[in-house]
């Protein structure tokens, strides 16, 4: 581990320039939720607004998934965080590049090795494909949740998907429900805030 601090990590996760999305982001978004976190949600990048607050899905996809985390007692500001895995806006909302995943995959090694979740959520096919396995495909393997080391992931459907699809929201809720399901059985700090 590299960083011992969330202060030191954060200041130096600001002024990284290790790919091109450096040179057109207004702001590095870092993460935002419970540094203790026993679960944490991984997106694929910031989009627009996130790029202006400089915070994770703070734009209509993030008031869905906010009000997807209240129904099941998760929040951002208690007992989650949410990170993506590159810092800075690719163009255009396109999906960040394996390059550009590469040079930026660190800081979120960084950040899990500071929070050690128990559970890790990856929003949408970018992440999970990353984090989880490069085949993963959202639509038949929502849900399942899968152990790598001491840490269960699994993946679900990113909230700008289900703005686009409404049909997939009562399946990522679904998700929801059992995730919280696995919360009360497996994290030992974890209080569901309703």
């Amino acid at each position: 581990m590299k960083y011992k601090d969330w202060d030191t990590l954060t200041e130096h996760c600001r002024s990284c320039s290790a790919c091109s999305l450096a040179q057109t982001r207004n702001n590095v978004v870092v993460g935002v939720g419970n540094p203790n976190a026993e679960v944490m949600f991984v997106g694929e990048g910031p989009g627009e607004q996130e790029d202006l607050k400089g915070e994770p899905f703070v734009g209509r996809g993030g008031q869905l998934l906010d009000k997807m985390l209240a129904a099941v007692g998760l929040s951002r500001k208690h007992n989650i965080y949410i990170a993506n895995i590159v810092k800075c806006r690719p163009p255009k909302n396109r999906d960040p590049l394996p390059d550009e995943q590469e040079a930026c995959i660190q800081w979120l090694r960084e950040q899990f090795l500071l929070i050690r979740p128990k559970i890790i959520v990856c929003l949408g096919r970018v992440a999970a494909c990353r984090m989880i396995s490069p085949d993963f495909k959202v639509t038949r393997q929502h849900g399942q949740f899968i152990e790598k080391g001491e840490t269960l992931m699994m993946g679900t459907f990113h909230p700008a998907a289900i703005l686009r699809n409404p049909n997939q929201k009562p399946t990522a809720f679904a998700d929801f429900l059992a995730l919280r399901d696995k919360i009360e059985e497996v994290c030992e700090h974890t209080t569901l805030v309703y």
